[in-house]
């Protein structure tokens, strides 16, 4: 995901992105666990996906209560 592509979401949008990632990492974690995670990047991938995601609620957060 990019951030621009993440930037347009609202915050209800982007928590819930936020969940399915954190399940994501979880489950793969689980597999590279019992050796059948074939793809090991994708927890780093996910782990940059959610800090994005959580950069972008704390600077949408920001410019609300600057308003």
């Amino acid at each position: 995901m990019k951030i621009e592509e993440i930037v347009e979401l609202t915050p209800k949008e982007l928590l819930a992105r936020k969940k399915e990632l954190s399940a994501e990492i979880f489950n793969l974690r689980i597999q590279k666990q019992s050796g059948q995670l074939e793809r090991p990047h994708l927890i780093r991938v996910a782990r940059r996906n959610i800090a994005r995601i959580e950069t972008v609620l704390s600077r949408k957060a920001g410019a609300e209560t600057a308003k």
